[in-house]
């Protein structure tokens, strides 16, 4: 791979930057901003790159894309820095919010309800979100009532560790709750406030349906 020039114009044999920086960028003129942030307008790139040299610095492409392309005068090696804690600051806010499920029918038993009611009041404690489902098979769908109650109860019972995100709606054959966890009692999240669960959501609230929303 060719050399390229660093400051000063002597001969750099590092491997090339990604960035266009001096002697590489090929175009004719460029948008230079100053070292202070000041804009310089638009100059030939020779110039500019003799104008950042003669500061001891570097000219550096930030914007490609542009027409024409934008410059900054700073120290690649400076430029380089601010580009990783940018993104390593970027990376310490995000939240990677896991969103568990637990399933019901709408005549699950008390032994298979106590169950799946404490994996989800575990994974809320843990800091994820708990999707709750309730499926519905033939003629049960005309039972729609049995599953809100059930997701009553659930809402209820798991209202020390949770807050209803989405409220009951109908998809389909399905019924489905979307519970997020308290921010005070979450322990993996702690202080965290995802934001939306990826959920399709489901159509506007029909009347006489008992506030579900059906497809």
């Amino acid at each position: 791979m060719p050399s390229f020039r660093g400051r000063g114009g002597r001969p750099d044999n590092r491997r090339a930057p990604a960035t266009r920086i001096n002697d590489r960028i090929r175009v004719p003129q460029v948008r230079v901003i100053a070292e202070d942030g000041e804009q310089l307008g638009i100059m030939n790139t020779r110039e500019a790159v003799q104008l950042a040299r003669g500061k001891g610095l570097d000219l550096v492409e930030v914007a490609a894309t542009a027409d024409p392309p934008v410059c900054r005068i700073i120290d690649y090696g400076k430029f380089t820095y601010e580009q990783k804690k940018k993104a390593s600051e970027a990376k310490k806010k995000q939240v990677i919010i896991t969103v568990k499920e637990v399933k019901f029918r709408p005549g699950t038993d008390e032994h298979d309800y106590n169950f799946k009611m404490k994996h989800a009041r575990q994974w809320l404690e843990e800091g994820d979100k708990v999707k709750a489902t309730i499926f519905f098979r033939g003629r049960e769908i005309t039972h729609r009532e049995l599953g809100a109650e059930l997701l009553g109860r659930l809402e209820r019972d798991l209202a020390d560790v949770a807050e209803v995100e989405q409220r009951p709606r109908m998809e389909g054959n399905q019924m489905f709750l979307i519970f997020t966890p308290k921010r005070h009692k979450s322990a993996k999240h702690e202080g965290a406030k995802a934001e939306g669960s990826g959920v399709k959501q489901g159509p506007p609230v029909a009347p006489g349906t008992g506030g579900m929303v059906q497809s």
